[in-house]
């Protein structure tokens, strides 16, 4: 049996999402802030959830582990990300791997169930990763900065965004298989074939029927038949 494309889509979305929830966690690109006062006007200061960077555009000369002095890491949507986000990844591995042993190409059939469930972790996840994005970006102009400077959506914020819609689009996908599931169920049970037996002119493919249909129409060599034409059904 071929996988279903419902199937086929929910694997190939989800690890894609994963990879840019992935980028979008660890980069430390989520607010970026420029022309900051008293600093060269080609500094730009980039921010994330675990570490913050200043970068010169004009020599690209980058450093890391820049001292927090307004408190941007402790704030909560800073800190709720800090702990979501991993959480979201987590969840996201944890149903890829129940999605691969449900959708098993190398079967006779996938295992619809155990797909419909992978699904639904991955919307989980999905969900999760997309709630700290969503606040980290309603509280962008919000967050600590220097003051006078002008703040701007980093990359990280927007691959983050990116792959939670994947994430929930593929885990959307893999849920359709709750549906085969339910289709089976109402699906009428058939009963099993009659037996042919083949007789002495028994022809290979064809139906014969053992019992005499016409023996009650019979009255020596009359007909007894009230019925316009006599078939042997």
């Amino acid at each position: 049996m071929r996988t279903p494309t419902a199937m086929i889509v929910g694997l190939v979305l989800c690890p894609c999402g994963l990879l840019l929830t992935l980028t979008g966690t660890l980069a430390p690109n989520w607010r970026q802030v420029s022309l900051v006062p008293d600093q060269p006007i080609d500094l730009v200061l980039e921010q994330g959830i675990w570490d913050m960077c200043s970068e010169r555009q004009s020599s690209h000369d980058r450093q890391c582990g820049q001292a927090d002095e307004l408190g941007y890491f402790g704030q909560v949507p800073v800190r709720v990300a800090r702990g979501v986000m991993p959480t979201s990844l987590v969840l996201t591995l944890l149903g890829l791997v129940v999605a691969a042993l449900g959708v098993r190409c190398w079967q006779k059939e996938p295992l619809h169930l155990l797909a419909g469930m992978a699904g639904l972790v991955l919307l989980l996840s999905g969900l999760l990763s997309l709630v700290p994005a969503s606040w980290y970006t309603h509280e962008l102009w919000a967050l600590p900065a220097p003051a006078g400077s002008t703040l701007a959506v980093g990359y990280s914020l927007v691959l983050s965004y990116l792959g939670s819609c994947l994430e929930i689009l593929g885990g959307l996908a893999l849920t359709f298989s709750f549906h085969h599931c339910c289709k089976e169920r109402r699906a009428p049970k058939l009963p099993p074939s009659p037996v042919l037996e083949a007789g002495p002119s028994f022809t290979p493919g064809a139906y014969r029927n053992p019992s005499d249909v016409l023996e009650d129409e019979r009255d020596g060599r009359h007909w007894r038949s009230t019925l316009p034409c006599d078939s042997d059904l």
